[in-house]
């Protein structure tokens, strides 16, 4: 076993020779310092895995070296030991980010439990989540092998997000590739699940049919509207399951979580049809029926969403509400800014409706941009990258404004985005769209095995271009590619985020109730 070098300053350090020897037989080299400044010496010598530092010696005081040591090696865990247990006192060492605290006189064993809790805290969790991911893999398994309703899909999803969170942090690689097929096994049952229900959800032969983009607004957002407090709806474009898990415990500070729900996105799990489809209340076939002029199709040129206030306000009028609402799109910092300046406008309104774009623009400037694909490697440094965005966003400020007003609030997101790993060809007229995970279009040879059919999009309320339209959604991880320049498109595309098919990640999304603290 590797032996653990350790520095111990303490001015009588000779009356604590039983307890060195001690924490020799348990594998630590003890090396020892009588001053705080021979100890700031020694630690520019020696590589210490950790620091035993006593509070009160003669010239440099153990704060005083605390100080000094935490400027130059910040992450060099400390244990302060003192004789006093003054508050001030463990308030400073606290406030200087010591990793613990001993009140003399102190015994070996104590020594020994600090050190371990010090050392291997980190390993020590990491063992057992590995551990415990181990004892539930089988079970989940199991559940994935039965009859599942929606409800159940997810939470076996719930279930995989939340361990992929806990091994993300301890950096178990092989774990992690096990949890990653399971997830892909997952993802391919799933993909099955969707192909035998989703057109019987649509169209009532179905039965427990989950809340959809469609329904999910009156449902969950319009009994809201008869309480006395404003209501902010903050829906946040691509925003996946794990990348609300990962934002809120700063969310938390300022909101309790009334309930935290998963609704399903429609098909294509895209911005203009899922968020269009969310604001009226209505399938796109439909949209595109009660709004000729409004709705546009794949290949019509300009923006797909333009019109979601007017489609909102429509929705409201039907389900007989006649309050007074706002509707906000942020799709840059300095929108973001300026509608964070002016919140005090929206509060004597009954409804607010934030749409924020943050994450569908990283989505996209990953494809696009090197820097970001860099910045943003896999799952985990993708969800890394949203919480830094987070953090320090306009929309961060926006939320404590809501909470300060005591308002309720709803987080959510129109669809969400997974990362694709394998190309599926596929070939189509001129005509055919671009988006990678679903193809619209006439005459289109494809892998069957990797896609979902719909060949009467009626059948799926999807507006219909021509009389021999159809759609495919590509299913898991798969993306399409032309058979022409295939190993381009393919390089180029692989490990990249995309939306607009059928997954685990792109169609259970969050829907989350807030209310103030």
């Amino acid at each position: 076993m590797e032996r653990i070098q350790i520095l111990w300053a303490d001015d009588e350090i000779d009356l604590l020779k039983p307890h060195l020897l001690f924490l020799k037989d348990k594998g630590y080299d003890v090396i020892t310092a009588t001053s705080g400044d021979e100890a700031l010496e020694l630690v520019e010598k020696h590589d210490f895995a950790v620091v035993l530092l006593d509070e009160n010696m003669p010239g440099l005081s153990g704060l005083e070296t605390l100080n000094r040591l935490k400027a130059k090696h910040s992450d060099l865990p400390v244990i302060m030991i003192t004789k006093s247990e003054e508050e001030h006192l463990m308030e400073d060492a606290i406030g200087s980010k010591i990793s613990d605290y001993l009140i003399k006189p102190v015994n070996p064993n104590q020594i020994l439990l600090s050190l371990k809790k010090t050392l291997d805290n980190k390993r020590l969790i990491s063992e057992k989540t590995t551990s415990n991911y181990q004892q539930e893999f089988r079970q989940i398994g199991m559940t994935m092998g039965d009859r599942l309703s929606w409800k159940e899909w997810s939470e076996v999803y719930k279930k995989l997000v939340y361990w992929e969170l806990e091994l993300d942090s301890s950096k178990d690689e092989s774990m992690m590739e096990i949890l990653k097929m399971q997830k892909s096994e997952a993802n391919k049952l799933f993909g099955k699940f969707i192909e035998n229900n989703y057109i019987g959800w649509l169209n009532g032969k179905t039965q427990n049919p989950p809340l959809f983009s469609h329904t999910v607004f009156k449902a969950k957002i319009v009994p809201m509207l008869d309480k006395e407090e404003a209501t902010f709806v903050v829906l946040i474009d691509n925003l996946r399951y794990d990348q609300w898990k990962i934002i809120q415990p700063i969310v938390a500070e300022y909101f309790k979580v009334d309930d935290e729900d998963l609704y399903n996105s429609i098909l294509p799990t895209a911005t203009q049809y899922a968020r269009n489809a969310f604001f009226a209340g209505l399938m796109p076939s439909e949209i595109e029926k009660r709004f000729p002029g409004l709705w546009l199709n794949d290949e019509d040129e300009g923006g797909k969403n333009m019109h979601e206030e007017e489609f909102l306000a429509d929705q409201l009028k039907r389900l007989g509400k006649n309050v007074k609402m706002s509707y906000n799109k942020i799709t840059n910092n300095a929108a973001g800014k300026k509608l964070s300046e002016n919140m005090s406008n929206l509060m004597q309104n009954k409804l607010n409706v934030i749409v924020y774009n943050f994450v569908d623009m990283l989505s996209h400037a990953r494809t696009e941009m090197e820097v970001i694909r860099e910045l943003a490697d896999d799952e985990k440094a993708y969800r890394s990258i949203t919480l830094s965005w987070f953090e320090n966003s306009p929309l961060l400020d926006i939320i404590k404004q809501i909470a300060a007003k005591k308002c309720r609030m709803i987080i959510t997101t129109d669809h969400g985005t997974i990362k694709v790993t394998e190309p599926s060809k596929v070939v189509g007229d001129k005509n055919l769209t671009t988006n990678l995970r679903y193809k619209q279009g006439k005459s289109m040879n494809y892998e069957r095995r990797d896609v979902f059919e719909i060949r009467n999009p009626a059948d799926a309320f999807l507006p219909k271009q021509n009389i021999s339209s159809a759609y495919v959604f590509v299913k898991e991880d798969k993306f399409f590619a032309y058979p022409n320049n295939f190993n381009y498109y393919v390089t180029y595309y692989r490990n990249t985020f995309q939306h607009g098919g059928v997954s685990l990640e792109e169609m259970i999304i969050p829907f989350i109730t807030l209310s103030a603290k």
